[in-house]
């Protein structure tokens, strides 16, 4: 993803439209769930949520693709300072001259992306946590903020939960996410189930580095699973807040990560043998019916 890095940063002269396209494709790449799941939009908005997307794409990248500690605060300080730019509307390469333009389009607060970045800067000194509410501020930041952001493109009907129920869908999506990447993030060193939540299943840290699947691994992932179906549950109710396409769009998403955890529940939670997923043709089929199940969605 080095080069991904390299050219999203980069400082060349280029219009709106080029640039947008560059996200677009950016996208394309990098997460086939998210360009999927938008390309119903109307184009404004869609262009406006691949620039988002890119941004989160590529400080993303930075903690997870850099392995030098020096570079990657390098690279997350440049990342802000132009993110900064972009509301004083001084861009300059791809990723920032679309990022700009649709943070000017659509009003979206500057404090949703900081967040983001803070919480991606979280992977750099953080591993381990203790309790829920440790892991849930680390999901808010990288998951609910996207949400919030998205929220921003879309638009929502005038209810003063709107906020509330986008943040709680972000947290179900970044659940199911910590759920399948166990095997990725340990051999990162990372472990993100809460050392509580381990605890409970007698289970540590050093379980889940060396990647050990038993019944207590099982039971502690249900116990997740659970966490995420909650949090699911709370943040569908975002959807009769939105206009007919922002709506599908949310519906793929959330539909298509919780087809991901059914197939983990099915699996009996065995995520470290196995890389649990949806084909291209899985994923094709399920977003087809799920753009027809958010039409018959009632509105508020």
């Amino acid at each position: 993803m080095t080069t991904d890095i390299a050219s999203a940063t980069s400082t060349a002269h280029v219009g709106v439209a080029e640039a947008y396209a560059w996200c677009k494709e950016y996208t394309k790449e990098r997460a086939k769930n998210f360009y999927y799941a938008f390309a119903i939009l109307p184009e404004p908005k869609r262009n406006a949520i691949y620039a988002a997307y890119a941004f989160s794409g590529l400080v993303d990248d930075i903690a997870d693709e850099l392995t030098d500690r020096g570079e990657q605060e390098r690279q997350l300080a440049s990342a802000r300072a132009r993110l900064h730019g972009c509301y004083r509307g001084e861009t300059e390469g791809p990723l920032f001259v679309a990022l700009g333009s649709a943070v000017r389009e659509y009003q979206i607060p500057p404090d949703f992306f900081e967040e983001l970045v803070n919480g991606v800067e979280m992977d750099f000194t953080v591993n381990r946590y203790e309790t829920w509410d440790d892991l849930y501020k680390y999901c808010y930041r990288v998951a609910s903020m996207v949400g919030l952001i998205c929220t921003s493109v879309f638009g929502t009907k005038l209810d003063p939960m709107a906020k509330t129920y986008a943040i709680e869908m972000g947290i179900a999506l970044q659940i199911v996410n910590i759920m399948r990447d166990v095997r990725e993030d340990a051999e990162r060193g990372r472990v993100y189930f809460p050392a509580a939540d381990l605890a409970a299943h007698g289970l540590t840290a050093d379980d889940i580095l060396a990647c050990r699947y038993d019944a207590r691994f099982a039971a502690m992932m249900r116990m997740q699973g659970e966490r995420a179906h909650d949090y699911f549950a709370r943040g569908r109710r975002l959807r009769p807040l939105l206009d007919l396409r922002s709506r599908m769009c949310v519906n793929v998403l959330q539909g298509v990560y919780a087809e991901i955890l059914k197939r983990i529940e099915a699996a009996n939670y065995d995520v470290l043998n196995q890389r649990i997923s949806l084909s291209s043709r899985e994923k094709m089929t399920a977003i087809g019916k799920l753009w027809v199940e958010a039409a018959l969605v009632r509105g508020a």
